[in-house]
Order: structure tokens, then C-alpha cells, then sequence
């Protein structure tokens, strides 16, 4: 199965001369969603992990799942004042800015092996600072992976861990 044909296009979202590339056709399709799945489990569980941690808000799609899929627990990686109870927090660089995420404090065991997920690996800021923040937390990231891969913007030259996708866009 071709999971390219489960995911739209939407020119102009969410400002001119973007193409977002949505995944909600995905997750409404049971069989491709379920291919999805399985394929990622099977690009994820060679790395032996712990405990997997999915980036807001469309990450949490994708590992929620996945950690039902391989018996694992799953860590939310959030933006600012979203979890309760005491935080640990990373400030990162942004195109034209800042922006902060934020994990649980007694989320991760320290040594924990903690593969990282999200929806789509475009700059690579957002996933790079989340391997960060892992890593302030103790864990051991072995590897990082998302659904889409958006090659043009090289965000995988930001990674210093393996990363999989289980599609790519050149454009």
C-alpha cells in the first residue's frame, strides 16, 4: 500500500504558498492507518525502546498508538502550561523566533531508552529540541522517527540520532 495515497495536500495552509500535507485522511482510513502503524513498529522496535515520547499534537497520534502496538508506555512532549504537576522545560530557536516544550519532571527513568515521534519532520527545530529535552531528563534517544519527511527542508541535518519516515516529499 502506497500510504502517499492517505495523505492530501492542502495548498495555502496555513498561509499562502505553504503545501500542508494532512494526515487526517490517514487516520480516518482503518486499513491504511493500520499499515501505518505497523510499518512504524517495525522501524521503531529494532531501537529497543523503553518508553516512547510523541511530540504535540500530532505526534501524540502517532506514539499513543505505536506504544499500545509494542507494549510500551508513552511520555507527552508539550508546549508551555499544558501538563500538571512539575515540568522540565526547553527553550528552542525557531525560523523567526522562540518556542518552548515541556515533559512531566518523573516522566522518564533516568537511562531510559525514549524513541521520539511526530507526524512530520519538516526544519527539524521542533524534534531536535526534543531529543534535547529527553536527554536533560536522562533518557538514552536511540532514534527518532515520523510518519512524513519533508526532504527540501533538511531537517535531518538537525538530528544527531538515526531518523526514519515512512514517507517522503522532495518538494
Amino acid at each position: 500500500m502506497d500510504l502517499r495515497d492517505h495523505i492530501r495536500g492542502i495548498p495555502d495552509f496555513p498561509k499562502p504558498g505553504i503545501l500542508f500535507y494532512d494526515i487526517s485522511t490517514l487516520l480516518r482510513h482503518g486499513r491504511a492507518w493500520r499499515t501505518a502503524m505497523a510499518r512504524m513498529a517495525a522501524v521503531v522496535a529494532p531501537h529497543r525502546p523503553d518508553v516512547l515520547a510523541g511530540i504535540e499534537s500530532r505526534g501524540f497520534l502517532v506514539a499513543a498508538p505505536l506504544a499500545l502496538e509494542l507494549g510500551l508506555g508513552f511520555v507527552m512532549l508539550r508546549k508551555p502550561r499544558k501538563l500538571p504537576g512539575l515540568t522540565i522545560g526547553l527553550n528552542y530557536a525557531l525560523e523567526y523566533g522562540t518556542d518552548r516544550i515541556e515533559m512531566q519532571a518523573d516522566a522518564i527513568a533516568p537511562g531510559s531508552r525514549v524513541v521520539v515521534l511526530d507526524d512530520l519532520l519538516a526544519t527539524g527545530g521542533t524534534m531536535a529540541a526534543g531529543i534535547s529535552l529527553l536527554r536533560q531528563a536522562g533518557a538514552v534517544v536511540p532514534c527518532a522517527a515520523t510518519l512524513i519527511e519533508l526532504t527540501f527542508l533538511g531537517g535531518r541535518a538537525r538530528l544527531d540520532v538515526p531518523f526514519e519516515s515512512l514517507v517522503s516529499y522532495e518538494s
